[in-house]
Order: structure tokens, then C-alpha cells, then sequence
């Protein structure tokens, strides 16, 4: 027999009674019912239920086991007696009755149960993270994480992708966050950079006549803490295509991730012909680039009925052209009580209140506004929003771009307090037609939207002759669930369409060759369209196992201070360490 098991602890079935066999794992729980023990042993694979009485050889030595220690267990596997069968559990019909025990490793007394799945401060499941590791569900997130790399890797084998890796070790490059710099020992005051992303390498692969890139690649950002981010490093399918429109990327990638959820949803449904939504659209009728299509509510304008009205307030803000009245319709909100307690939701958000109108039996409107606009606006909002008695609508006023934020989150809050949305369904979508540009408020110019290295529509011409603000790029994202977890572009593949692109964001063409001089350089040389995306590996792992803390899908995180707890990083450097790499330490007085 072998050293350690004949069986692993979630093998054994009826089909095994009557055998000696032999298990090792760690001991998940021991009851003590009249003189008998029951021993829980637990391995990556199951548990088996284990059996040791007075008359049995090990009976002294399964006495001294405790939790977690690491045992081998020698016994005769029997049906489980009549009436104690455990259907939760695969070897729920059998036991072992033990006859040897070894213990191959002791436990000294836990920080943090492993036994149950209870809430413990997360600074002690970090620091013990290998523990942690060992409870039911975390252990088995982090085996759905695997099966999801698994399932993207089939998927994009199939649809004609190859798989490369790009250099981890690069030169700093603005992609919007901070990088991590490594110095260099061999040349003295010169650093590398972790990624944030192998942008530039994956269109380089593009460049370099190859067709079909994918990667599931760690990338490195040295951010501040975000809830929607794990601090440090994060991984993300990687992708680029060559000679693609934007059509070919979604008819590319739409059929993967569909796939990669449709095989852990569990039979929830996930949205097969995926909608295309224009980022105003969304903005306009979700407040939101990524919107939770799994609320109904959609927002409309509804500043007609609010122009010249008794309502001085909105009425004197629809003089200004800018301004508009956005309506929140909210099915089944129509009480005072939810009214007024979602006004003070507003003033806790830092908004002077949110105004109302609800609209009583009978189909009255009712509320402030209501009294000061009179029933015939009021009944003319009703019917435009679609609303019945018993229901209520919500509304934002003032220039849309300072306001349309705080109109999502109040989307999002009334779809939440109303029980509107289905949380069982994963609802995705393409956002669309992203601007090129912004006007940054702060330094007072016109800056990048998002991705510099995207197609605007129209090209070098639109770059030439339109208002940049009203440019738009063949950017787009994936939303799913209210969550961004993709984004990507046809990139700008022409130099002087390059060089035009930044000069309006206010670099020029000396800046693009010293930031960007690879891929610059490889433009020259004949450069195909092309285009792809990123999705967020951890964010999609998290939104299929249904957490809301990215950390719940991570082996080894760091926690929101981006500290490793476990490993003790990040850690000073020796003073030989420094003195190799040439660094001298110059820390913040306290």
C-alpha cells in the first residue's frame, strides 16, 4: 500500500465497503457522541467521515487529535449505519472504521477556525493566509479561478488565437497609473518597470507579422487602494488581432466570454445576443459607462414639463441651454416615507436633496413638486415614464456632465431599496463609441478619455478638422452586472494619425518618440490595422462566484494598505543590496 493514501478523502463510495484502505489529510472536526469518536478528515479532494470506538486499535491515539492536525488514518471503510447518511457529501453513505493512526503533523492551537465558514477580520486571514486557504469556500473560489483559465484558454485556442508571453521586465510608459520601477544593478541609476499592461508589446506582436495574440497576463500598477482593484497586481485576458474591424473583435470575443460564464453560472442565464449601447446612451439613461442591466429602470429627460413651470427652482435652471431635469421613474416607491428617506440618502451623498412626485390611489400626484407644478405636468410625467399609482419618480437637475454620477447611484440605490434587480442572471454588454477626448478641468486642456493608442472614427481627417471634443474613438468596454470587466480599441495604426492624436492632447512628436519610440519606429515599417481588448480575469472570477471582494477570488493578496501580511512585504533592503544597485534611501520626516 502507499506510503500515505490508497484513497483520496472524497473517493470512497459503496462500492469501496468492505475494503482496507488508507487515507491522510488534516482533521476537519472531531465529535465525541457517547465514547465514539467521529473524525471529519478533510483533503483538497473531500471529506471522509472516520470512525474510532473503545474497542478500536486507535482509540488512544484518535483521543489526542485536534483540529487541523495532519493524519494518516488505516481502516476498513463500512456503510454508515441506517439513518446517518450525509447526502451533502459525496462519501456521505460510507465511513472508515480506523484501525491505525499516524501523525504526520501536529497543529499548534488556531489564530482563525477553519471548520464553518465565520466572518474574521481580514488582517488575521491574510496574515494566516495559508489557513484561510483551507476553508470550503475560498478554497474552492480559488479552484473556479483555475477552471475559468481553463475554460478562456479552450475557448481562444478555438477561435484561432495563439498564445505568447510578453517581457515582464520593460520600460516606463504612461498607461495611467503609477508604475513599479525595478533598478538595474548592471547600469547604474538607470530602472526598469513592471507592465501595467503589454499594450505596446502586444501590438509589437502585431507588428512582427504575427496574427492572434492572447495571454493571461499579470499586470503591475502602483495605485492607491480601489475597491474594484486588488493593490499591486492584477491578471487579465489579453488580446490583439490583425487586419480586424471593430465587428470582428465582438464577433471574435463575444462567443468566449459568453462561453467562459455560461460554463460557472450555474445555470443562471447569461445574455446571448449581446446589446451595443453608445456611451451617451448609457450615460444618458443609466448614469453609468457600465451599467447593471439587470435593473429596469431607465432614465429619461423630462425637462419640457418642468420649463416655465410654478416650480421656480428647476424652472430658473432650464434658462441656461446647458441645463436639464432628469426623471428616475420608481416602480413601487410611491410612499412618503420612501420618498423622504431617499432625499436624506441624496443629502448624505452631499446633494441638496432629491425632489420627488408619487402618485397616490386614484392616480393624484402627490409631493412638493407635485403642489407646485399642478396634475396637468404632473400626469404628463406620469405618462411619459410609464408610472402607475403606487409608484414614484425621482428627479436630477443642472448641466448633465456634473450631475449624471450621482444620477446612477441613485439608479442604482432605488433599483437596490425596491428589490427591482435580479440578482440570478449575468446581463452583458458592448459600451460603444467612447470620446476621444475630455476637457480636464484641473489643468485646463484637452486630454485622452481613455486609451491613447485607439482609432478615432473618422481618422487623420477627423483628427484635422472636427472639434476634438466631439471626436469619438473606436474604443469600447464589456459591462457586466454594473461592473467594467473589458475594455479595448482599433488601435491608431498610422504615424502621422499617431503624432496628430497626442499634438491635440498637448504632446508633441518628440514626446511620442521618447514614450513610445518601439512602436513608433515599427509604424514605419508597414503596420497592419488592428485591434483588441483586455478583460479583467479577477473581476469576472468574482462576479461568478458571487462575491463583491476581489480578495475572496486571490490566493495571495495584500490587503487594502498594499501590504502583504503574510510574507512581510514590502520589507527593507540591506545596506549591501542597496550599495549593489546604487540606491541611496532618502525616506519622509515624520
Amino acid at each position: 500500500m502507499h506510503r500515505y493514501r490508497s484513497h483520496t478523502c472524497g473517493a470512497l463510495r459503496e462500492s469501496h465497503i468492505g475494503e482496507t484502505v488508507r487515507l491522510s489529510g488534516w482533521v476537519h472536526r472531531v465529535r465525541d457522541h457517547g465514547g465514539v469518536l467521529f473524525i471529519d478528515l478533510r483533503d483538497h479532494y473531500g471529506i471522509t467521515q472516520c470512525v474510532a470506538d473503545p474497542d478500536s486499535a486507535a482509540f488512544h491515539d484518535a483521543e489526542k487529535l485536534r483540529s487541523e492536525w495532519v493524519v494518516r488514518m488505516d481502516g476498513k471503510v463500512r456503510r454508515r449505519p441506517e439513518g446517518t447518511d450525509n447526502p451533502e457529501l459525496p462519501t456521505g453513505q460510507v465511513e472508515i472504521y480506523v484501525s491505525e493512526i499516524e501523525v504526520l503533523g501536529p497543529a499548534a492551537e488556531l489564530p482563525l477556525p477553519v471548520f464553518g465558514e465565520q466572518e474574521y477580520p481580514e488582517d488575521i486571514r491574510l496574515k494566516y493566509r495559508f489557513l484561510d486557504l483551507r476553508r470550503e469556500k475560498l478554497h474552492q473560489n480559488i479552484m473556479t479561478r483555475g477552471a475559468v483559465v481553463d475554460s478562456m484558454r479552450k475557448r481562444m485556442k478555438e477561435q484561432g488565437f495563439f498564445e505568447f508571453q510578453t517581457p515582464i521586465l520593460t520600460a516606463s510608459s504612461p498607461e495611467g497609473a503609477r508604475d513599479f520601477l525595478v533598478p538595474s544593478r548592471i547600469h547604474p541609476g538607470k530602472f526598469y518597470a513592471l507592465p501595467q499592461a503589454p499594450q505596446q508589446y502586444k501590438q509589437l506582436i502585431m507588428m512582427s507579422g504575427f496574427d492572434r495574440y492572447f495571454q493571461i497576463a499579470p499586470c503591475f500598477r502602483d495605485e492607491d487602494p480601489r475597491a474594484d482593484r486588488l493593490p499591486g497586481e492584477f491578471y487579465q485576458l489579453d488580446v490583439e488581432m490583425s487586419f480586424v474591424t471593430q465587428e470582428d473583435v465582438f464577433a471574435a470575443m463575444e462567443p468566449v466570454i459568453t462561453g467562459v460564464f455560461e460554463d460557472f453560472a450555474k445555470g443562471k442565464p447569461v445574455t446571448k445576443n449581446w446589446p451595443r449601447i453608445p456611451f451617451a446612451e448609457a450615460i444618458r439613461n443609466y448614469g453609468t459607462d457600465k451599467p447593471d442591466l439587470r435593473n429596469p429602470i431607465v432614465m429619461q429627460e423630462v425637462s419640457e414639463h418642468f420649463r416655465g413651470s410654478g416650480f421656480k427652482v428647476f424652472a430658473r435652471m432650464l434658462e441656461d441651454p446647458k441645463n436639464q431635469v432628469w426623471a428616475i421613474p420608481a416602480k413601487g416607491g410611491g410612499s412618503r416615507a420612501f420618498a423622504d428617506r431617499m432625499n436624506s440618502w441624496a443629502q448624505g451623498e452631499g446633494q441638496p436633496g432629491l425632489g420627488y412626485i408619487f402618485w397616490r390611489e386614484g392616480g393624484e400626484g402627490a409631493g412638493p413638486l407635485a403642489n407646485n407644478i399642478g396634475p396637468e405636468r404632473t400626469a404628463a410625467i406620469r405618462e411619459q415614464l410609464g408610472l402607475q399609482e403606487g409608484d414614484a419618480a425621482f428627479f436630477v437637475a443642472g448641466e448633465p456632465d456634473k450631475f449624471w454620477k450621482f444620477a446612477g447611484l441613485a439608479r442604482t440605490k432605488l433599483g437596490e431599496e425596491l428589490n427591482l434587480i435580479d440578482k440570478d442572471r449575468f446581463e452583458l454588454a458592448w459600451i460603444v463609441d467612447f470620446p476621444m477626448y475630455e476637457y480636464n478641468e484641473e489643468d485646463k486642456k484637452v486630454d485622452f478619455s481613455h486609451n491613447p493608442f485607439s482609432m478615432p472614427q473618422g481618422g487623420l481627417e477627423a483628427l484635422q478638422t472636427q472639434d476634438p471634443l466631439t471626436i469619438k474613438a473606436f474604443q469600447y468596454d464589456i459591462a457586466c452586472n454594473g461592473y467594467e470587466i473589458a475594455s479595448g480599441g482599433i488601435r491608431n495604426h498610422k504615424p502621422e494619425a499617431m503624432v496628430k492624436a497626442f499634438q491635440i492632447a498637448g504632446y508633441g512628436e518628440e514626446d511620442v518618440v521618447e514614450r513610445f519610440g518601439g512602436m513608433y519606429r515599427a509604424f514605419q515599417y508597414g503596420a497592419p490595422p488592428h485591434g483588441g481588448m483586455a478583460a479583467g480575469l479577477d473581476r469576472i472570477v468574482m462576479l461568478l462566484c458571487g462575491t463583491t471582494n476581489l480578495r475572496e477570488i486571490s490566493l495571495f493578496p495584500m490587503n487594502q494598505q498594499a501590504v502583504d501580511l503574510l510574507m512581510g512585504a514590502p520589507s527593507e533592503a540591506t545596506t549591501k543590496q542597496l550599495r549593489e544597485l546604487h540606491v541611496r534611501v532618502n525616506l519622509p520626516n515624520k
